[in-house]
C-alpha cells in the first residue's frame, strides 16, 4: 500500500603461532598503559587521532542514514498522519506507545495506562510493559518531557534521531573491537567505512525505524566489545572487574530491548561453552561470563512484571545445566588427550541432557507455551514438524525467515570484504584447530606437556571467541536471512582485524622467509591504506548519487483510510484486519485493535489466526461470529492479501488458512 515517488522538482535517475603472554607494540596495544601507567606522547597521540577516527565514523554513519531516510520520505516536508503511517508493521506499534506515553498528562499516568491496556487487543487488559520490549520508549518519552527541548525539537524527531544516533555506537562499537583485535586503529576505520558501503547488508535502520533490533544491535555490539576487551591477555585483574561491569550493562540493555534475546545470547553460551572446553578460556573468565547472562536475563525478568518466557528460556536452562555439572564433573581438564576427548563428549551429552529436562520442566511448571511458534518453526524448517501449522507457515513463507540469498554475496564482494573474510576464516579456523589439540594435549591448564613454547600452537582468548562469534552467528545468518544484521556487522570488524592484524601478516611473511620487523610494519599499514584508497574512489561517486536522489512519500489510500477512521468512527470502535494494517491504525487513530504484530504470545496468536478467517474458506455466518466474539465493530479487507502476488501459491495468506482448517 505504501509507495514512494519521485519529487517532482528533483532530478530523475589473532591468531597466529605467539604465546598468549606477548605484548604487542602499537598505541592501542598500549591503551591500558596509557590510561594506568603512562607512556610517550607518540602512545597517546595515536590513542587521541584513532579515537577521534573513530567516533568521526560512528557520527558519518549517522548522519548518512539520517539523509537517506530524510530523503527517501521528504520527512520534513509530509503531514503527520504520513510521517505515522511510515513507520510500517510492528514499527507503528512500538512508537504508539511513545505517543501515548507523552500524550498522557503526567508520566504516572502514562505507566498505569501501559501497565492496564485495554486499547491494544480487544476485550482484554494486559500489560504491556510485560508483554513487549518497550521500555526504551517509555524513557525517550520521560527524557522528552523533561529536556528544554520541546519548542524546537519534534517528538517524531526526538525518537528518530535517536535511533540513528545508536547507529554512530554501532560503528563505534565495530571500530573498537577491531582496534582492539588488530591493535591498529587502521583496522577501526576498514571496519567503519565497511559497515556504511554495506548499508544494504548490514542494517536497514533508515526504513524500520522502530524495529527491536535497530535498538538492541549496536548494545550486542557493544557488549561483544567488551568481551574482547575482558579476554586481552594483558589486561589486569582490576580492570577485568570493571570491564565485567561493561559486559553486564551492554548485556542488559540488549536483553531489555529485543524480545529475541533469549535465542541470542544461547548462540553466544554455546560459544563459550565450546572456548571453554577447549580451554581458551579459563575457568573464572567462562563463569562469569555466564553469571552475566543470567543476571542480565533475571534483571529483565523483573522489570517484565516476572515474565514468564524469561524463566523458561533455553539459554537459562543451558547455563544452569552447564555450571551444575562443572560442579560436580571434577578432573574434567586433567588425562591424556583420548581421555579429554572423551570426558568432554561425555560433558556436553549430559549439559544437552540436563538442558532438556530442566526446560521442559520450567515449561510444565510454568505453563510456558508463548515461544513454542518459534520452535514450530524450526521443526518445519528443518523438516522435523508438521507443516500444516499456521504459525510455522506464516514464517516459512516470509522471505526474511528464508536461506541467506546468493545475491547477499555477490555485493559482499563488491566492496571487496567477502574476500579477506574468507581468507582470515579459512587460516584461523585452521590455527584454531591447532591450537584447540595443542590445548587437549596438555595436562591441565597452564601446564604443558614437553611440547617446546616455539613450537606450540596459541591463539589469543580475545581472538578465538571473536573467532567463533562470526562462524556461529555466520550458521545463523545463513540459515535465517533476517539473522543476518547479527553476522554482518562483526564480520566488517572480524575482516579488518585480519587485513590490519599482526599475526596474519607474520604467518604470511614465515611462509615466504620474508618475516622482518620492517616488512611487517610496511605491509600491515600499506594495505588497509590502498584498500580505503580503492573503496573512496570507487564507493564515493555512488555514494553522492545516492544521497542526491529525492522522493517523497506517496500513500494516498491509506491516508485516506486513517482520516476516515479518525473522523468518522467512535473512539472505542474495535477494528479487526491484517496484523501489519491495525499497527498503524493504532498509531494514527488510537482506535482498539483485535489483534496485533507482536507474535509472542499464544493466546494472541490463536486470536489472530480466528480474525484471518475472513480471507478463508468459511461461511459469512461463521465469520460474523468469530468477529463479534471478540467485539470487533470494523473490518478493514486489503485488496493486496484478496488477489495476493507477493507469495507464490501455497503461500498466500488464504492458501495457508485453507490448508490449516483442512480444505
Amino acid at each position: 500500500m505504501t509507495a514512494l515517488r519521485q519529487r517532482k522538482s528533483s532530478k530523475v535517475k589473532e591468531a597466529g603461532l605467539e604465546p598468549q603472554s606477548q605484548r604487542c607494540e602499537h598505541a592501542s596495544a598500549n591503551l591500558n598503559k596509557t590510561l594506568f601507567e603512562g607512556t610517550s606522547w607518540w602512545t597517546v597521540f595515536c590513542v587521541i587521532i584513532g579515537s577521534i577516527v573513530g567516533v568521526s565514523l560512528g557520527l558519518l554513519c549517522c548522519i548518512y542514514v539520517a539523509t537517506l531516510h530524510e530523503n527517501d520520505l521528504w520527512f520534513s516536508n509530509i503531514k503527520e498522519v504520513e510521517r505515522e503511517i511510515s513507520f510500517r508493521t510492528e514499527c507503528g506499534l512500538y512508537y504508539s506507545y511513545y505517543k501515548q506515553m507523552l500524550s498522557a498528562s503526567t508520566i504516572q499516568e502514562g505507566l498505569s495506562e501501559l501497565m492496564n491496556d485495554n486499547t491494544t487487543e480487544s476485550m482484554r487488559t494486559i500489560n504491556i510493559l510485560q508483554r513487549m520490549n518497550i521500555y526504551q520508549e517509555v524513557l525517550l518519552s520521560i527524557l522528552y518531557r523533561m529536556l528544554p527541548i520541546q519548542s524546537y525539537l519534534e517528538p517524531v524527531y526526538f525518537y528518530i534521531y535517536t535511533v540513528f544516533a545508536l547507529q554512530a555506537v554501532y560503528v563505534l562499537a565495530l571500530f573498537l573491537i577491531s582496534w582492539m583485535l588488530s591493535d591498529s586503529w587502521l583496522a577501526g576505520t576498514l571496519a567503519g567505512v565497511w559497515y556504511i558501503l554495506n548499508r544494504v547488508d548490514t542494517t536497514r535502520v533508515e526504513f524500520t525505524i522502530s524495529l527491536r533490533e535497530n535498538w538492541s544491535l549496536p548494545f550486542f555490539a557493544l557488549q561483544v566489545a567488551a568481551i574482547t576487551c575482558y579476554l586481552r591477555p594483558q589486561l589486569r585483574l582490576q580492570h577485568q572487574r570493571v570491564v565485567l561491569w561493561l559486559v553486564f550493562v551492554c548485556t542488559l540493555s540488549f536483553c531489555l530491548t529485543w524480545q529475541f534475546n533469549q535465542f541470542i545470547l544461547l548462540v553466544q553460551a554455546f560459544l563459550i561453552f565450546t572456548l571453554d572446553s577447549l580451554d581458551f578460556l579459563t575457568a573464572e573468565q567462562a563463569t562469569s561470563l555466564y553469571l552475566v547472562q543470567v543476571i542480565s536475563l533475571l534483571c529483565v525478568w523483573l522489570l517484565q512484571f516476572c515474565n514468564s518466557m524469561v524463566l523458561g528460556s533455553l539459554v537459562l536452562s543451558f547455563i544452569v545445566a552447564v555450571l551444575f555439572i562443572k560442579h560436580f564433573q571434577t578432573g574434567l581438564k586433567t588425562g591424556g588427550f583420548v581421555v579429554r576427548v572423551g570426558k568432554l563428549a561425555l560433558h556436553a551429552v549430559l549439559v544437552l541432557t540436563l538442558t532438556l529436562i530442566i526446560n521442559y520442566s520450567a515449561k510444565r511448571v510454568l505453563q510456558l507455551r508463548s515461544d513454542e511458534h518459534i520452535f514450530k518453526f524450526i521443526k518445519a524448517k528443518f523438516g522435523l514438524g508438521a507443516t500444516r501449522d499456521f504459525d510455522a507457515s506464516l514464517y516459512l513463507c516470509e522471505e526474511a525467515f528464508g536461506l541467506l540469498p546468493l545475491d547477499t554475496f555477490d555485493r559482499l564482494a563488491a566492496t571487496l570484504l567477502l574476500y579477506p573474510y574468507l581468507c582470515t576464516l579459512s587460516i584461523l579456523v585452521i590455527v584454531l584447530a591447532l591450537a584447540a589439540l595443542t590445548n587437549l594435549r596438555e595436562f591441565g591448564a597452564g601446564q604443558t606437556s614437553g611440547v617446546p613454547e616455539e613450537m606450540a600452537f596459541r591463539m589469543r582468548p580475545d581472538v578465538a571467541y571473536n573467532l567463533l562469534h562470526t562462524i556461529f552467528f555466520g550458521l545463523l545468518a545463513f540459515s535465517t536471512m533476517r539473522m543476518k544484521y547479527l553476522w554482518t556487522g562483526h564480520m566488517c570488524a572480524f575482516t579488518a582485524f585480519g587485513v590490519c592484524g599482526k599475526e596474519m601478516w607474520t604467518l604470511c611473511l614465515r611462509v615466504i622467509h620474508c618475516n622482518t620487523e620492517g616488512k611487517l610494519k610496511l605491509i600491515r599499514f600499506s594495505v588497509p591504506l590502498v584498500l580505503l584508497a580503492f573503496l573512496y574512489y570507487k564507493f564515493w561517486p555512488k555514494l553522492t548519487e545516492e544521497l542526491s536522489e529525492l522522493r517523497e512519500f506517496y500513500d494516498p489510500d491509506t491516508v485516506e483510510l486513517m482520516t476516515w477512521i479518525s473522523s468518522k468512527t467512535p473512539k472505542r470502535a474495535v477494528f479487526a484486519g491484517s496484523m501489519q494494517l491495525l499497527a498503524g491504525i493504532k498509531l494514527c487513530t488510537g482506535r482498539v485493535l483485535t489483534n496485533h504484530p507482536h507474535y509472542e504470545d499464544q493466546a494472541l496468536r490463536e486470536r489472530t489466526r480466528q480474525v484471518y478467517q475472513i480471507y478463508a474458506r468459511q461461511s459469512a455466518e461463521e465469520v460474523h461470529r468469530i468477529l463479534r466474539a471478540v467485539g470487533t465493530d470494523y473490518v478493514v479487507l486489503e485488496d493486496s492479501i484478496c488477489y495476493e502476488r507477493r507469495h507464490s501459491r501455497g503461500c498466500r495468506l488464504r492458501d495457508l488458512l485453507d490448508l490449516a482448517n483442512g480444505h
